[in-house]
């Protein structure tokens, strides 16, 4: 009892209570129209390179707009900002709910209303964790309420695939568009019951672009923060777009229905849950940059195991088992390369790091899943993802190869921790 009251601790307060929840309905809602979306636009056009482009039109705002992202959130109200971001998304999965519900849904209506909200993801992430120290009264706190608000992001991930295969097998995409829009109507509401001390500070005149260059230049001129850049964006690049292909993988190799597809990116929101609570478990951060190429082998390993045995032996079951390895390792890149480049940024280049951070996780989505859409399209859609399984391997072996004189540049930075 002791353990867990530890564990939840930061729920006491009642602005991060409402955050937390909110945020917990919202983003299953998400997830359910993350999985709807791909299986309409494969169901309508039966194109494997559509599925691509899908990806890459909502994901491209993100490179785009994600270096602006952090410096407009510091300039401007957090808290409208949020509520903005929350209306707009919950509009757009009004209007497609709208166009699918009444049969008007078109490929053009999806590729536009994809652009418009992967614009708003790139504005909601750093506002939404750049807003959280405002709901923790005691600041001991915030670890915790990050650790909370990480693991509600992959039990959503769980759940969201498995509601959304139901509901499709049952009543269709339109309805999962429909739950999402619903799911805003709590956030939106939970955040405007908040009371909040939070005071705006007016905005900063600067030269973004002068600020951006500076930025860049440490992050890129200093090896062991360029070397993690690197790594992660060509993971997310090619190690990611095994969820792009999925539904070719259900209907192609396993003769699936939408549960399948529900049933197998749940199991990979498993792996990512368990990923996550093993690394909350540690106490230390000492030892996480070995964990970044072994998780990085792993991970190109699994996606290499899961796409023959999709082919080969079709059960889905060894496939569940084969992603549940890929979320857990695919966590514990992401994790440990975040928490790697917070440690050892200098403090007032941190938010600057980071959001090259965001571009290289999130930004090269795009480019991943417009290149996932044409391997898929010209060869298969098991080879495509032994391509991108293979590149994780090289990565990781570059990554390996250097690892020696990584260790040594940020030795003064582990000094000044421990």
């Amino acid at each position: 009892m002791k353990y867990i009251k530890q564990t939840f601790r930061s729920l006491k307060y009642r602005n991060f209570r409402l955050f937390f929840f909110g945020q917990g309905i919202s983003l299953t809602g998400t997830w359910i129209q993350r999985i709807a979306l791909p299986w309409l636009i494969y169901d309508i056009s039966g194109s494997i390179m559509l599925l691509g482009i899908t990806g890459f039109i909502a994901q491209i705002p993100t490179f785009i707009f994600s270096p602006f992202a952090g410096v407009i959130v510091d300039r401007y109200n957090k808290f409208k900002i949020l509520l903005l971001v929350q209306i707009i998304s919950m509009t757009q999965a009004s209007l497609l709910a709208f166009l699918v519900l009444g049969n008007y849904a078109q490929i053009w209506h999806i590729l536009i209303l994809s652009a418009v909200l992967g614009t708003v993801s790139s504005f909601e992430m750093p506002i939404r964790q750049s807003f959280m120290i405002h709901l923790i009264e005691d600041k001991d706190d915030l670890f915790n309420a990050i650790s909370l608000h990480t693991s509600l992001v992959n039990i959503a991930r769980l759940i969201g695939p498995v509601l959304a295969g139901i509901i499709i097998g049952f009543k269709g995409e339109g309805i999962c568009f429909l739950v999402n829009a619903i799911s805003f109507i709590f956030i939106i509401i939970f955040l405007l019951m908040m009371k909040l001390e939070y005071k705006h500070q007016k905005p900063i005149i600067a030269n973004i672009i002068k600020e951006l260059k500076q930025g860049f230049k440490y992050t890129f001129g200093f090896l062991p923060i360029r070397n993690i850049i690197i790594l992660l964006a060509a993971i997310s690049l090619t190690g990611m777009k095994y969820a792009v292909l999925m539904p070719t993988f259900v209907k192609d190799y396993f003769g699936g229905e939408p549960h399948t597809y529900g049933f197998l990116m749940g199991a990979d929101g498993l792996g990512a849950i368990l990923g996550a609570v093993y690394l909350a478990s540690r106490n230390s951060i000492k030892g996480i940059v070995k964990f970044i190429p072994i998780a990085s082998t792993i991970l190109g390993f699994a996606m290499i195991l899961f796409s023959l045995s999709s082919k080969y032996l079709q059960f889905p079951i060894i496939a569940a088992f084969t992603l549940v390895i890929i979320g857990m390792s695919m966590v514990f890149v992401i994790t440990c390369t975040n928490t790697f480049l917070q440690t050892v940024s200098d403090e007032d280049k941190r938010g600057r790091v980071m959001s090259f951070y965001t571009m290289a996780f999130m930004g090269t989505a795009p480019l991943g899943s417009l290149l996932a859409g044409f391997l898929g399209d010209t060869f298969t859609a098991s080879t495509a993802v032994i391509i991108g399984g293979t590149a994780c391997l090289l990565m990781a072996i570059w990554f390996i190869y250097n690892l020696k004189t990584f260790k040594k540049m940020i030795m003064p930075a582990y000094k000044k921790m421990f």
